[in-house]
């Protein structure tokens, strides 16, 4: 739902009623993730999607019924052996959808417009629903945001503990930027009737640091911003580090890489690229890098380039396994030769090493289209995150 949490704004503030439909669970080659949702008001305006076409006619009529009756549901679209074009996911996945009704009327319309509202500003906010558990408690939400301490918006009802674990585990999905479900039983402790819970978290653009001012760099930048990320480009000759060469990204800084890498945050949602080529920016860069807990450190050079400046950084105490961090040459094997081509091949490494691809051709291979990237939770999340 907060992938859409922008337009899903206008129509709160427009006072429009509307039902939200949102992909609670997954399985199999499944196109959207946990967290992509379509909604639909009172008029029929339709927006956002949670399959990419495959169930999207029989999602409509979903929201138009909670819309009539107020009720919340969750419904399961799958392959038809018998009939590849009846209503299902002809992909061969399986998808849970939650169905919930935002009416003037609804319960649950404050804490998810307070929600959208918050989502929609950029700042970071979870929010959790029920999608599996007593009827009665169905789609009711709680809100935790990363402003406060403690505390949160809403609730779901049921034995008191549970809206406070409830908003514990929120938080700790926010904490982390991840969208996903959790089970805690009726009560809030770990055992008891199970319930289950969308933990939907909406989280501030994570950042690319492109360090060196060069044409590569600014192909870079392009494809760094279509991929939703904060872009900065950071160079300590101010000559080449200006607007007017690089206008698609978000902050140019003109200090020396290391330097400037000290002072700025980070997470482990963060892609460093290392475009310098040049050894005295290089080394000290990358000698803090390899030592923060980023998502992805990469260097460009040649495969002399790269010998040469792991023996200077050997020489300034990295250790082997900070020195296996490092991506370089940078990108993948495209076959590059243009600055737009390098980008592509630097974009892709970045999304492999971000979803647990391989980087392997599909045609005939034997490995998953879609990877739930478990193994890169901390990284993103369903929702862009």
């Amino acid at each position: 739902m907060l992938d859409i949490a922008e337009e899903l704004n206008r129509w709160v503030e427009q006072g429009r009623d509307f039902a939200v439909a949102t992909v609670v669970a997954v399985g199999g080659s499944a196109p959207r993730q946990p967290g992509a949702a379509m909604a639909v008001d009172s008029d029929g305006t339709a927006i956002g999607s949670v399959s990419g076409g495959c169930v999207e006619g029989a999602v409509y009529d979903l929201c138009q019924q909670a819309l009539e009756d107020g009720e919340s549901v969750v419904e399961q679209f799958g392959y038809s052996d018998e009939d590849a074009f009846a209503v299902g996911l002809t992909c061969g996945g399986i998808i849970d959808i939650l169905v919930t009704p935002v009416r003037a009327d609804s319960s649950a319309r404050p804490v998810l417009a307070s929600a959208l509202a918050v989502a929609s500003l950029g700042e970071a906010a979870a929010v959790a629903r029920i999608t599996s558990g007593p009827a009665e408690l169905m789609g009711r939400a709680l809100l935790v945001r990363s402003d406060t301490d403690a505390g949160y918006e809403g609730g779901l009802g049921g034995h008191p503990e549970l809206d406070r674990t409830a908003a514990g585990e929120a938080r700790a999905m926010l904490d982390a930027g991840r969208t996903g479900t959790v089970e805690i039983g009726e009560d809030g402790s770990r055992c008891g009737q199970p319930i289950t819970l969308l933990v939907e978290s909406s989280v501030p653009p994570p950042r690319m640091i492109v360090f060196g001012a060069i044409d590569f760099a600014s192909a870079l930048v392009r494809m760094g911003k279509f991929l939703g990320y904060r872009v900065t480009v950071c160079d300590a000759r101010p000559v080449f580090a200006t607007k007017t060469r690089f206008p698609d990204a978000d902050e140019i800084v003109v200090e020396w890489p290391h330097k400037y890498l000290e002072r700025t945050e980070v997470d482990g949602r963060t892609v460093l690229c290392v475009l310098t080529h040049d050894a005295k920016f290089d080394v000290p860069l990358l000698e803090a890098a390899l030592r923060l807990p980023v998502a992805y450190i990469g260097a460009m050079g040649s495969r002399r380039t790269h010998e040469d400046r792991n023996k200077r950084l050997r020489d300034v105490g990295v250790t082997e396994l900070e020195l296996a961090r490092l991506r370089s040459p940078i990108g993948l094997d495209l076959g590059a030769r243009t600055p737009e081509e390098t980008a592509l091949s630097i974009a892709a490494e970045i999304v492999a090493n971000r979803r647990g691809g391989s980087g392997v051709s599909l045609t005939g291979a034997h490995t998953p289209i879609h990877h739930d990237g478990s193994r890169k939770a901390a990284g993103h999340i369903g929702s862009v995150a």
